[in-house]
């Protein structure tokens, strides 16, 4: 599904991946932790081909960076929910439009339409806020909108960039309960998020990255297990 093999992309102002080889499987619900710089936020353009290697490949879907073009990336994307940390959602335009605007874009059959938003919407738990702003909603509903919107195209990959910074621990688990709901359809998710015990509780694998390397890479109840290693990494 997603392979990396000896990756490296280095930054302008230095940072990035070094040498980075990593397999993650279909159906897979990692976490990907490390501090300010580690080479998470890389990794994860990698990913949606935002950024192409220096050095090695990268293989997403069957899709590889050696082989891509311009053109081609609108067709991985295609199948990669990529959630931001500023949601990236239309304030002029209420929640239906927000969720069918993508897929009126990317061709989906008008017919469909209506109801794959419907679906998402209640997948999320915003069923009845169809003609709502997202200025109406609160910052854990506006994620949960930024969320439903990837999930109402059939992708098979989802990419979820801090999505409990800034929140309340109460809207935290509202999300939470949202991508336990994401988890039982088997779609790959990679989580990118500071709050630790969360995501671990959530995730089944975890992987620690540390100046562009992966330091670690296992079960997330592992993590949970060794203090040693929580407090060298996570600082929990």
């Amino acid at each position: 599904m997603i392979e990396f093999q000896n990756v490296t992309y280095a930054h302008q102002k230095g940072n990035g991946v070094n040498n980075l080889s990593l397999t993650i499987e279909e159906g897979e619900f990692s976490f990907l932790i490390g501090p300010t710089g580690s080479g998470k936020t890389t990794l994860m353009r990698l990913i949606y081909f935002d950024l192409l290697p220096d050095a090695g490949w990268v293989k997403v879907n069957g899709f590889s960076s050696k082989k891509m073009t311009k053109r081609k990336i609108p067709k991985v994307r295609k199948f990669i929910g990529m959630v931001f940390q500023d949601y990236k959602l239309l304030y002029d335009r209420n929640l239906f439009e927000n969720v069918a605007l993508p897929l009126h874009v990317l061709g989906y059959p008008g017919r469909e339409i209506p109801d794959r938003v419907e679906e998402a919407l209640e997948l999320v738990g915003l069923e009845g806020k169809d003609y709502h702003l997202p200025n109406e909603l609160s910052g854990g509903e506006q994620q949960m909108l930024a969320i439903g919107r990837a999930l109402a195209r059939d992708i098979k990959i989802l990419l979820l960039d801090e999505p409990y910074e800034g929140l309340a621990p109460v809207i935290v688990q509202e999300i939470e309960k949202t991508l336990q709901n994401v988890k039982k359809l088997g779609i790959t998710t990679i989580i990118v998020e500071q709050n630790a015990i969360a995501a671990l509780k959530l995730a089944d694998r975890a992987i620690i990255m540390d100046s562009g390397e992966i330091v670690f890479d296992g079960t997330a109840q592992a993590v949970l297990d060794d203090a040693e290693l929580r407090d060298q990494y996570l600082a929990i």
